[in-house]
């Protein structure tokens, strides 16, 4: 097991500037958070440093902003955070205006700064601006395991400069996530969504670990074609993958039929090798989630990360059925990625899952290398 330092670590924090890493980036619409739950995860966290009477200083990056503008703020969170969290708001990351809002804090105040990326040295890992930042604060608290395959300056450089310790929320995720490398059986994984070259490592290593490992959504357009099915005019990714090899294991389990959406905007449930060419593959058929159904039984422990189909694009049936039999399994369950998680909080059904996991990428690279920048980062 991974061992981290901790906050309880740091000892009395009273009177002392922390450097908190949040992970804010969250939909926005007409200027208002859109889903909350990723910031929901850190409210406890910023409590608890008020109780401690620390002097909070949260610092984030944003991408995903209203559709059609520019605008990389992150106001919108702040605003949102301000209704439970009483807590001031820097425009900028350095100016003269934002050192003094910083030098005034009193015991338990907290402060926001300006997005991250809005200077080149957060990506670039700039040591100078790592310095900057570490300039304000006695010690830094990752609270944001969901960047931390990140080898930017507020996950990598930061903690190279000051005491470092990782947030409750951050070790969550650590423990949760690393029962997949020694996992009770019957194990079985299903990964969804696109990308089938970044997924390529996470098939291939528990394809070793797992009992069965079941590829849906768009990456299974991929195995289609391979087997010489139309894909239509489906998503697939370019490249050779060694699904040949992967057809071959036993462990290796994918949909046998398809949700399609025909050039008239009607939808048919077909047979995978049924799918005429101008056909949109969108989702697996029931079907599928039957044999899945029939697995997720079966299963002690099960790693369930991205949807079954389009979700973002409304096809949303199948990976709410398959949220459904998960929730009622009994099986110890961790999930993660966006669409997953947005299915099953729809469902009002996240107290049903035994850990669900605000991270995605980091998640996916946590599973595959047992580590991330940001954890290594705070082990040194």
């Amino acid at each position: 097991m991974i061992k981290l330092p901790t906050i309880e670590d740091a000892g009395d924090i009273a009177g002392k500037h922390v450097l908190l890493r949040l992970d804010l980036n969250t939909p926005v619409t007409d200027g208002k958070v859109a889903d909350p739950y990723r910031i929901d995860q850190a409210i406890p966290t910023i409590d608890m440093l008020r109780l401690k009477k620390a002097k909070t200083i949260i610092i984030a990056h944003t991408e995903a902003q209203d559709k059609g503008q520019s605008n990389t703020t992150l106001l919108p969170m702040w605003d949102y955070l301000n209704g439970f969290v009483k807590l001031q708001f820097a425009k900028d990351l350095f100016s003269a205006e934002t050192i003094k809002l910083v030098a005034e804090m009193e015991d338990g105040d907290v402060l926001m700064l300006e997005n991250l990326r809005s200077n080149p040295g957060e990506k670039a890992n700039d040591l100078d601006f790592a310095k900057q930042l570490a300039h304000y604060a006695d010690l830094y608290v990752n609270e944001a395991f969901s960047v931390s395959h990140r080898t930017h300056a507020s996950v990598v450089g930061v903690p190279r400069l000051l005491p470092s310790y990782a947030g409750p929320l951050f070790i969550n995720e650590v423990e949760h996530l690393s029962k997949a490398f020694e996992p009770s059986h019957p194990f079985l994984f299903i990964l969804g969504g696109a990308k089938f070259d970044t997924k390529l490592p996470l098939i291939e290593k528990y394809l070793l670990k797992a009992d069965s490992v079941a590829v849906v959504g768009a990456l299974a357009t991929n195995i289609f074609k391979n087997q010489g099915f139309e894909v239509g005019t489906s998503l697939v990714a370019q490249g050779e993958f060694g699904i040949d090899e992967m057809l071959k294991n036993p462990k290796f389990v994918v949909p046998t039929d398809v949700t399609v959406k025909k050039p008239d905007g009607t939808m048919e449930i077909k047979k995978a090798g049924e799918v005429n060419k101008d056909d949109y593959i969108g989702d697996v058929g029931s079907e599928t989630v039957e044999t899945l159904g029939e697995l997720v039984k079966k299963a002690s422990f099960i790693v369930w990360n991205g949807p079954l189909g389009n979700y973002e694009a409304g096809f949303t049936e199948q990976t709410e059925k398959l949220a459904e039999i998960i929730a009622e399994s009994g099986a110890t369950t961790i999930v993660g990625g966006g669409d997953t998680l947005a299915s099953i909080e729809k469902l009002g059904l996240m107290d049903e899952f035994t850990f669900a996991s605000t991270a995605g990428g980091a998640m996916l690279d946590f599973l595959v290398n047992e580590t991330l920048p940001g954890i290594e980062a705070l082990k040194k």
